[in-house]
C-alpha cells in the first residue's frame, strides 16, 4: 500500500518560510472565497467526503479475499485502500481516479454494503451528488436541509417555470446562492484527474491505468500493420508497373 501522497505533499509545504506560506495562504484564500466555498468549509470541516475514510464490512472483507463476486479491478483496489484505513482523497490520488469515479466507487459499495454507511449524513448526500445518484435537491434533502414537502413544491414549481431546479430552491428561500455555487463547483471540479506530486505519480494499478497501456499496445500493432499494407500495395504497384512495361 502506498505511502500517503497527501502527507508527503504537505510536509514539504510545512517546511516553507513563514514568508511563503503567507503568500500561499492568502492566495488560497483568495481562491476559496472566489468559488464561494469558504461558508461550506467553515459549516462542514468535519463533515468533508474527501476526507473521509471508508470502513469495510465483514461481506467487503469476504469480498477482496474471495472475489466470488468477478467485480471489476478498480473496486477490489477501492476495497483494498478502504481495509488499510485511507482516505477518499487518498484513494483518488493513489489510483489516479477521479473523485467522481471515486464516489461511484463508494456509493456502489455502501449500496452492496461492502462498506459502512456512514453515520454522517453530509458523507453520503455529497458522494451522491458528486457521483450523478442525487441531483441538487435531492442532495438537500438528503442531508436534511430541505424537507420532502419543500422538494415536492420546487419540483411541482420547476414543471410550470423555465428557470433552472437550483434557482427555485434559491427563489423559494430553501438554500441560499452560495450553497449552490459551492457544490456546482465541487461537482465540476470533481471530474478532473489530477496528480499531486509528479515525483509520486500512480503506478498503473488501476484499470484505467491498464486500459491506457491497452490502447497504447494497440496503437502500436496498427502502425506495424499500416507499415505492412503500404509495402504490400507498393509491391503490387511495382508488379502492375512491370507488367505494363512488358506488355509494351
Amino acid at each position: 500500500m502506498k505511502k500517503s501522497i497527501l502527507d508527503t505533499f504537505l510536509n514539504k509545504i510545512e517546511k516553507f518560510p513563514l514568508w511563503i506560506k503567507q503568500i500561499i495562504f492568502i492566495k488560497l484564500s483568495d481562491d476559496i472565497k472566489s468559488h464561494v466555498c469558504e461558508k461550506f468549509l467553515k459549516e462542514n470541516s468535519d463533515n468533508i467526503f474527501s476526507l473521509y475514510k471508508p470502513t469495510l464490512t465483514f461481506k467487503g472483507s469476504e469480498e477482496l479475499q474471495n472475489k466470488k463476486c468477478g467485480l471489476d479491478l478498480n473496486t477490489y483496489n477501492f476495497l483494498e485502500y478502504c481495509g488499510n484505513n485511507c482516505s477518499i482523497l487518498e484513494i483518488s490520488l493513489n489510483t489516479f481516479l477521479s473523485m467522481e469515479e471515486v464516489a461511484k466507487y463508494f456509493i456502489f459499495c455502501v449500496e452492496q454494503n461492502y462498506i459502512e454507511r456512514p453515520e454522517n449524513k453530509e458523507i453520503e448526500a455529497m458522494a451522491g451528488f458528486i457521483a450523478g445518484k442525487f441531483r441538487t435537491g435531492e442532495y438537500f434533502k438528503q442531508k436534511g436541509v430541505i424537507t420532502d414537502e419543500q422538494l415536492e413544491k420546487a419540483v411541482n414549481l420547476s414543471t410550470k417555470s423555465q428557470k433552472k431546479f437550483a434557482e427555485i430552491l434559491v427563489d423559494l428561500g430553501f438554500v441560499s446562492q452560495d450553497d449552490i455555487s459551492a457544490m456546482l463547483t465541487f461537482k465540476e471540479e470533481s471530474k478532473k484527474r489530477y496528480v499531486l506530486d509528479y515525483n509520486t505519480v500512480p503506478e498503473g494499478k488501476n484499470e484505467f491505468c491498464n486500459k491506457e497501456e491497452q490502447y497504447k499496445k494497440e496503437i502500436e500493432d496498427l502502425k506495424i500493420e499500416n507499415e505492412k499494407l503500404k509495402k504490400r500495395i507498393s509491391q503490387l504497384l511495382e508488379i502492375v508497373k512491370n507488367n505494363d512495361r512488358n506488355i509494351s
